[in-house]
């Protein structure tokens, strides 16, 4: 690989200014450090060669004496990055995005080739510096770019561009940390390995796996023990397809572990839908592993980045966050997916470590069918080119393999064997359908409600929600939707628990937010008709531990009821056409299948025509298409003084953010448990009613002023529940 000699020019300038010991860092020992480590972290997907390439140009205009004058504090800064990008498009046109997008982000090739390039071309003809910059290093390398073989179409070159941009931006981080915090670097890297990992859960599973003779932990211990033969198998696609209560997270994990050492693959990524499974799931797995092995990643737990935290372990998760350098790392769909259709440096730093990793997909059936046909692609690309293994994690497995649209998923491996038979051993329900189509009325859901002493309720809409309390309008009912925050929505939670728990009288109407992983268990689930995989997903709240011959799941059709438009609708629609047919079952994963198969008939997998973006290599405007959850809400906050109403965290931490001068992420991390996410057209009109008002001029942070209601949440008289985020 080329080494940087024999120019002056470059060879006696720095790359940044004095670090706390006064010294500054020689351009060829960064470039060269920089280059070093992208091609380490490229070696994963046979890129190294072109890694070392871009890490070599990326801030080579750095030897410009203009830039050399600006970190001597003798003038102002000046691009550093147009030499580099017109060198690498010499060698091969995209490569450019890569070196001129290493601070700001990935761009669009077309706009850089139109007018950014030429730009660039130009100056170096009219700057005599840049001329011999441009000069030594294409001197210097007069050899071919050596492309990996498994770019085969446009599609492939896309992704392969943005891992390779991964490498080069995380490399580049890294190595300016080392320079200017290397208390930071020095605190960065795994403290531990796979396999002392796995000899944890093997130790804590042993005190519960085949202990108990009962039937539920009898097939959780037989589903254990066949993710412990499965993961021999070769790295690839995988289903593990578990019926709701047995015992997924562990397994699922113990499935990781043992396929990730003996393939030698780097890390385990749950991806998982809900936040409020994320904190379950990351809790279980830092009880096993300790905290210093799981990094748990998502929006309401952002790693410290202020430096007010200095515990090693708080330090360490900041520090993985950046690049997802841990072993184990629980986060959400959207912070993977975003993260790998964005164009941004940040964001992407930490791809390069999907390669040779394993990403389970946890309720994999909650993926958007609006962005599936992306989706797939990435996961595809990653399974077929990197080295990475997926798994598909749920009790209603989506038939992705079933619909050309959505690519080549035919070689899928169940992780379990004769499914059938275990979804028919943990039969724990009995489903009751709708009687000829008939609708039933609020008063009637309520009346049914109230025949048990304890009985859950899920509706579709927060309107539903809202309808069906004002009929049960009784003491020992509660409510779940995101009319509540997040600290009311936990509270409400352990308050169900206790009462099932002890035999209290407990009634909770709940939207869909309660449906998946949710730990509770309930004698009577009433659900309203929606998405098959939304009812089986629902029947998982009811009998869960399996303690009665089995519990009663009532499936009704609202009088007027509505539903959330889009794929949610087309759900619905589904699921009542072929809850006619006569030989349809809910506990049948044939049911499952046939459900799915014709979903994905009748929707559009690609509604924002994001893959035509992708072939064009227009980076930006992909990243902003590619959305898992709408970004046109804003977070307001609500005093929430605890179920019993006493003064609390709320009320301080608000009188300390109103005192701040400005809003520090450490503020605004604590504020995450008392927000609620509201449409911004919603939000003006409350801000103009008196509802609302904005905490500080210009920062998209709201307080409500309107009342805040124990049972219901947010409500005014104005609201429409429904316009707030679901």
């Amino acid at each position: 690989m080329t080494k940087l000699t024999n120019n002056s020019l470059i060879e006696s300038a720095y790359a940044h200014s004095a670090n706390r010991s006064g010294a500054k860092q020689n351009l060829v020992s960064h470039l060269e450090n920089v280059a070093g480590l992208a091609a380490q972290f490229a070696r994963s997907f046979g890129a190294e060669e072109i890694a070392y390439l871009v890490g070599l140009l990326h801030d080579i205009g750095k030897a410009h004496p203009n830039f050399q004058d600006y970190l001597n504090d003798k003038g102002s800064s000046i691009d550093h990055k147009g030499v580099g990008a017109v060198i690498a498009e010499s060698c091969l046109e995209p490569l450019a995005l890569i070196v001129a997008g290493h601070h700001g982000g990935l761009q669009d090739l077309a706009e850089v080739r139109a007018s950014w390039l030429p730009e660039k071309r130009q100056a170096i003809d009219d700057d005599t510096a840049l001329r011999k910059i441009f000069d030594a290093f294409v001197y210097l390398n007069k050899q071919p770019i050596a492309i990996p073989a498994y770019l085969r179409n446009e599609l492939d070159a896309e992704f392969f561009l943005r891992m390779l941009f991964s490498a080069l931006v995380d490399a580049d981080f890294l190595d300016t940390e080392q320079h200017f915090d290397l208390s930071s670097s020095e605190s960065r890297g795994t403290i531990v390995s796979l396999n002392e990992l796995w000899e944890c859960l093997r130790l804590d599973q042993a005190k519960l796996s085949g202990l108990k003779k009962d039937s539920v932990n009898r097939i959780r211990h037989e589903i254990y023990e066949a993710c412990l033969t499965s993961a021999r198998q070769m790295p690839g696609y995988f289903r593990l397809t578990v019926p709701t209560g047995g015992g997924k997270t562990r397994s699922g994990m113990a499935f990781a572990l043992n396929h990730a050492i003996e393939h030698d693959l780097e890390r385990i990524i749950f991806a998982i839908p809900y936040t409020s499974i994320i904190e379950q799931t990351a809790d279980i797995y830092r009880g096993i592993f300790g905290a210093e092995a799981v990094l748990e990643h998502h929006s309401s737990v952002t790693p410290d980045d202020e430096g007010d935290a200095l515990a090693r372990g708080v330090t360490w998760a900041r520090l993985a966050a950046e690049n997802w350098d841990a072993p184990i790392i629980v986060t959400t769909t959207v912070q993977l997916f975003e993260s790998l259709f964005s164009n941004k440096t940040s964001k992407c730093r930490k791809l390069h470590n999907l390669a040779r990793s394993i990403i389970v997909l946890d309720e994999a059936q909650t993926l958007p069918a609006s962005l599936l046909k992306t989706i797939l692609d990435g996961l595809n690309q990653l399974v077929e080119n990197y080295g990475t293994s997926v798994v598909l994690c749920t009790a209603t497995q989506p038939a992705f393999e079933f619909s050309p649209e959505l690519g080549n998923l035919s070689d899928i491996k169940e992780i379990v064997p004769d499914t059938a038979r275990l979804f028919d051993a943990l039969k724990r329900v009995k489903y009751e359908s709708p009687h000829n189509n008939e609708t039933w009325s609020w008063p009637r859901v309520a009346e049914e409600m109230s025949s048990a002493e304890q009985a859950l309720a899920i509706v579709n809409t927060k309107t539903e929600a809202l309808a069906l309390l004002a009929e049960l309008n009784e003491p020992d009912t509660f409510h779940l939707s995101t009319l509540l925050c997040g600290a009311h929505r936990r509270d409400v939670l352990d308050e169900v628990r206790s009462r099932l728990s002890s035999g209290e009288p407990c009634r909770l109407v709940s939207t869909q937010v309660v449906e998946a992983g949710v730990d509770i268990d309930f004698p009577l689930v009433l659900r309203a008709v929606g998405p098959f995989d939304r009812i089986v997903q629902a029947a998982g709240r009811c009998n869960r531990e399996g303690r009665l011959t089995s519990g009663r799941v009532v499936i009704f059709i609202p009088d007027g009821g509505g539903s959330p438009p889009g794929a949610y609708r087309t759900g619905v629609d589904t699921t009542l056409s072929i809850m006619n047919q006569p030989s349809f079952d809910f506990d049948d994963p044939a049911s499952c299948e046939n459900y799915f198969k014709l979903f994905f008939q009748t929707v559009d997998h690609d509604t924002g025509r994001i893959q035509e973006l992708r072939k064009s290599l227009n980076y930006p405007e992909v990243a902003a298409r590619f959305r898992l959850i709408e970004d046109d809400s804003a977070p307001i906050y609500v005093t929430y003084r605890g179920l019993d109403g006493q003064l609390n965290a709320s009320d301080h931490l608000l009188s300390e953010i109103e005192q701040s001068p400005e809003l520090p992420r450490r503020l605004m991390r604590k504020a995450q448990p008392y927000l609620v996410n509201v449409r911004r057209r919603e939000v003006e009109q409350y801000c103009r009613d008196g509802l609302a008002r904005e905490i500080k001029p210009g920062s998209g942070f709201y307080v409500w002023m309107g009342s805040y209601n124990v049972v219901q949440g947010l409500v005014a008289a104005s609201l429409d529940p429904d316009k707030l985020v679901i």
